[in-house]
């Protein structure tokens, strides 16, 4: 177990605002109301500390993916972990479906050694209209019969699924998750406003990466854009890394869902913290220059090389949101979505004791998970 400790003198971002000096005590794996005894002292002034980053949407990182094996999602979640991501959902691409199901028994056994925080369908359930980075040849409609498979597959550690709930079973299949306690996302989808509403009304209640992959917002035909938005049931994925969204675009989600309805994720890819060359996502190859991701055959973005880190700072200093408001998106936000509140999500004791140091430019500097330093700030 790791040595209990007492952060002290940084400004910390607690769920009732900033706390300037203020301190963190850790016991162990948890945060503490009080220093235990013999606690080592670390000053941290000069940093801010924000509790740990929650990503629901992420395909992998490190030059690994989560749809390889399992030593492949691993060196994918410790890649984010050392940018923050003390919590990640493990995202599967579209695939034939006993591929999918044979990954997410593999990624359930590392859901149940608490690795991941489960896992998320992105795929087959899409529409080809707007599939994105996602073989057409694979796509299917949302059968709840196919839907159920998957969730078995997962064995308890199914946490979201992405449909174009327009498809035929779409509606049946969101019902189908939420009696299941799964998330039902709706996203890479060509629905109407009033198909998206209905979906919402069925029990959908997450954007899965709002404004990409769905038709644009239209003042005639408003489409999904307008019905996510402005549903309070409904949490947006926004990928915030100056590439899928323009800052106006990520303003009117603000402005509009408000800082509690928003949900800052990576849709990364084996790219991310990685670097530039050919990679594969799911079946089909991918070239990153610049950081950008696209497809070989198409052109089309490809998720992301976005780290959590690197979407706060840009949330903070470009964007310029206030910090609580980018921590929320971050953390607070997912945590509760995928009910994972009581345990991560913000610094409050007897929650996990994940944090995030950053220093006053907002430049990763440490990171703990559960009491241990995956990025030690070597402070004294």
């Amino acid at each position: 177990m790791a040595p209990s400790k007492v952060l002290t003198g940084a400004r910390v971002v607690l769920p009732t605002g900033i706390a300037d000096g203020g301190r963190v005590a850790v016991d162990g794996t948890r945060i503490a109301e009080t220093a235990p005894p013999g606690a080592e002292t670390v000053d941290v002034s000069g940093h801010w500390l924000v509790p740990g980053f929650v990503d629901l949407h992420n395909h992998g990182g490190g030059g690994a993916s989560f749809s390889g094996s399992a030593e492949d999602a691993l060196t994918a979640v410790r890649a984010h972990r050392r940018r923050g991501a003390t919590t990640v959902v493990a995202s599967t691409v579209t695939d034939d479906l006993d591929v999918l199901a044979r990954q997410a028994g593999l990624l359930s056994e590392l859901a149940e050694q608490g690795e991941i925080a489960g896992v998320h369908f992105e795929g087959p359930f899409i529409s080809p209209c707007r599939k994105g980075a996602h073989s057409e040849a694979l796509l299917r409609h949302p059968d709840p019969a196919e839907v159920r498979k998957l969730l078995d597959a997962a064995r308890g550690h199914a946490k979201m699924m992405t449909l174009a709930t327009e498809l035929p079973g779409g509606v049946e299949s969101v019902r189908l998750l939420v009696e299941h306690g799964v998330i039902a996302a709706v996203g890479h989808t060509d629905a109407s406003y009033e198909q998206t509403a209905e979906a919402i009304d069925a029990g959908a209640t997450v954007a899965t990466h709002l404004f990409n992959a769905m038709p644009p917002l239209g003042h005639r035909a408003p489409g999904p854009i307008a019905a996510l938005l402005e549903d309070e049931r409904v949490t947006v994925e926004l990928i915030n890394d100056g590439v899928h969204l323009h800052p106006a675009a990520l303003e009117l989600a603000f402005h509009r869902a408000g800082a509690a309805r928003v949900a800052f994720i990576t849709d990364a890819m084996d790219a991310a913290g990685s670097g530039d060359g050919r990679y594969l996502l799911g079946p089909l190859e991918v070239e990153v220059a610049d950081g950008v991701a696209r497809l070989v055959e198409g052109g089309s973005i490809a998720g992301s090389t976005l780290t959590l880190d690197r979407a706060f700072r840009r949330a903070v200093t470009v964007d310029r949101l206030p910090v609580p408001d980018a921590v929320a998106a971050l953390s607070a936000n997912p945590a509760r979505l995928l009910g994972l509140d009581d345990r991560v999500g913000s610094l409050e004791p007897g929650k996990d004791a994940d944090l995030v140091l950053l220093d006053e430019d907002f430049v990763l500097k440490g990171v703990m998970r559960r009491g241990a330093w995956v990025v030690d700030p070597h402070l004294g």
